[in-house]
């Protein structure tokens, strides 16, 4: 899972410069806006929301925001937008293949902003199913690594579902179905463990490995995407070495 724990570490710088440019805490507040809406709002009802909830807590996000999100999306208050989850397929430099999630109110828009990002960034959209078959959906839980160790962490979570625990150097990540995702996460907090994050995601089969150029004109293309307010997550099955990582300062 090397190439994961890479693309993930990656996330992570980019979503500090996210939160400074406030992408993160719209798209976060829009999270917990659907979440609302789709399974109510009591978070001891609706683990999505839970979770939700909690990144964007973890991300500094006011509590004004969570709790005017929170009451659009269970109707308590006027104002909320009917978002749709919408998934575009395409490939970027050397190949790579990208899953686009957007959450709009606007199809037609989302769809132009995609396209308008991967042709100006040296990418291709593709027909649906063209590169879905590449990604699994996981539940993934990011776990401060300062809280524990692998091993501990490990004996934490196996029994409730856990498939596998990769070190990213300041985190843990475990990996296990997205059925089993509450459970886990609920085993890591009986542990008394610090969590990042807990949400469903999707992890690519194999990875496609980057050279210093491909891989700047991945990172491109990447924070062109991120940069729409439409899309949500950019999944892409690329690797990028440390030694590249360092050559680029990522």
């Amino acid at each position: 899972m090397s190439g994961h724990s890479k693309w993930a570490t990656t996330k992570h710088k980019k979503a500090v410069i996210d939160a400074r440019r406030g992408k993160l805490f719209a798209k976060l507040i829009k999270n917990i806006e659907v979440a609302a809406r789709v399974g109510g709002g009591d978070t001891a009802a609706n683990p999505t929301l839970y979770d939700a909830i909690q990144k964007a807590k973890k991300s500094s996000v006011p509590n004004d925001n969570i709790d005017r999100a929170l009451k659009r999306g269970s109707g308590l208050e006027s104002g909320g937008a009917d978002y749709q989850t919408i998934m575009y397929e395409g490939y970027g430099p050397s190949g790579v293949a990208i899953l686009v999630e957007c959450l709009s109110d606007n199809r037609n828009r989302a769809a132009s902003e995609v396209r308008v990002a991967m042709t100006r960034n040296g990418g291709n959209m593709a027909d649906p199913g063209s590169v879905s078959y590449l990604f699994n959906r996981k539940g993934v839980v990011i776990v401060s690594g300062g809280s524990t160790t692998e091993d501990a962490l490990l004996e934490a979570v196996l029994e409730a579902g856990a498939q596998e625990v990769n070190n990213l150097g300041e985190n843990f990540e475990v990996i296990c179905e997205p059925t089993d995702l509450v459970t886990v996460r609920k085993a890591v907090q009986a542990a008394g463990l610090d969590y990042e994050s807990a949400e469903a995601t999707f992890l690519p089969d194999l990875y496609i490995p980057l050279d210093a150029d491909g891989a700047s004109k991945m990172f491109k293309l990447l924070e062109a995407l991120e940069d729409s307010d439409e899309v949500q997550n950019v999944y892409a099955n690329f690797d990028v070495s440390d030694e590249i990582m360092a050559q680029l300062d990522v």
